[in-house]
């Protein structure tokens, strides 16, 4: 269904708080007593395949392929075989756990075609390892990771017609997981649903992939706090977040710059974690991300973006808290060079101005290239696309 390209990178998302020995990254050895099997995998193919659409003209998550996977678990049966199906509606029961106490969580991934016609998944292990953790915290049963990743390769082997033909756009995964259990009562879920789809993207945001974002930075809203869920990806953490947003879009910006504590530390903007590129107090050149404290989303373009920066060897690299004040500072010295956010969607986005304390804070973000952002954002890309050869991605069949 799918084969490493070279030896597997073991590198983690580290420092998880949830379901993590000591805050280390999952083992990949960890074995799971019932699991579903891809060696199971029953495949129902589709007797008709929607038009494709046009690349260029992509709205995000808006068109979906002709498959999707499903596979339904119960606390009397345990996992069922997974199954590959035509793409359809659900029926649930309107007492469902993910209804009325929001007992889901879900996953972000993509599939790139490169110029050679090979299509590649681009660092999924670390996706199945977190996906693992928020079903964890979420009290959702476990699964064996290394067999959830076999049956994605094979959704997106029987949907690989819909991964566009184009290294600007691409297909993304959406493994989604819910309790089903039809009950009113605020407990463990004792049945749920685990289910993919698929969806043909192009650039994220509407104003482009890479031209600069403005942020609104207001504390009296709060993305996630210690203790809660900001580490997992579930669909809570994102349902809260609009207020805030469209009411930064009301005073003429495009994200929120999300703080945390009475220090108001940067902690992620919008959906994204966030770098900034200056040269610290000490003089050094630094590329600095808030650290994963339980509320940061360990992403796995973060992690990527530290994993290169550490192999260059060409600045200091730094995850390590940083506060509104120390940013401000930093403007009025000349020493912020680059700021951007970074996540699967958008892959880097560069940010060009702060709205604080109704005061607009300009970053000169593109003034200086941006040197790192694009270098970061042309190297992921050539190693998603295949033109650089990388034990990063996993080839689809």
């Amino acid at each position: 269904m799918g084969k490493l390209n070279g030896n597997p990178l073991n590198v983690g998302l580290q420092n998880c708080t949830n379901g993590c020995e000591n805050g280390g990254p999952c083992n990949d050895t960890d074995l799971v007593a019932d699991s579903f099997k891809a060696s199971e995998l029953i495949i129902h193919r589709s007797s008709s395949s929607g038009e494709k659409p046009d690349p260029d003209n992509l709205v995000f998550g808006t068109v979906f392929t002709d498959h999707m996977l499903t596979i339904e678990w119960s606390k009397e049966n345990g996992w069922e075989k997974p199954v590959i199906k035509p793409f359809q509606n659900f029926s649930l029961h309107p007492a469902s756990a993910v209804f009325h106490y929001a007992v889901e969580l879900f996953e972000g991934l993509k599939a790139y075609r490169g110029e050679d016609g090979e299509v590649r998944l681009f660092r999924p292990k670390l996706n199945m390892e977190r996906m693992l953790r928020s079903s964890k915290r979420m009290c959702l049963p476990e699964f064996d990771k290394k067999e959830l990743l076999q049956c994605i390769l094979k959704l997106v082997e029987v949907d690989k017609e819909w991964v566009p033909y184009s290294t600007s756009a691409s297909l993304y995964i959406r493994p989604t997981f819910i309790g089903t259990e039809k009950s009113l009562g605020v407990k463990k879920s004792s049945s749920a649903l685990l289910y993919v789809i698929l969806s043909p993207v192009g650039a994220y945001f509407a104003k482009g992939s890479f031209k600069p974002i403005s942020l609104w930075a207001e504390p009296k809203y709060v993305r996630a706090w210690k203790g809660g869920t900001g580490d997992c990806k579930t669909g809570g953490n994102y349902g809260t977040s609009l207020f805030a947003q469209y009411e930064a879009m009301d005073v003429g910006c495009q994200q929120v710059l999300w703080l945390y504590g009475e220090d108001q530390k940067l902690t992620e903007v919008g959906t994204m974690n966030i770098f900034i590129y200056w040269k610290n107090e000490n003089g050094e050149e630094e590329l600095i991300t808030p650290p994963l404290d339980g509320i940061i989303l360990p992403g796995v373009v973060r992690q990527s973006i530290l994993d290169l920066s550490r192999k260059w060897g060409e600045y200091k690299v730094s995850e390590r808290y940083i506060t509104m004040a120390n940013l401000v500072k930093a403007l009025k010295e000349n020493r912020v060079k680059e700021m951007f956010g970074s996540g699967t969607a958008c892959v880097v986005s560069p940010i060009g101005d702060i709205l604080y304390k109704n005061e607009n804070l300009p970053i000169p973000t593109m003034e200086n290239g941006p040197k790192i952002a694009t270098c970061i954002l042309n190297t992921l890309s050539d190693i998603q696309y295949g033109r650089v050869e990388s034990d990063w991605t996993v080839t689809v069949s």
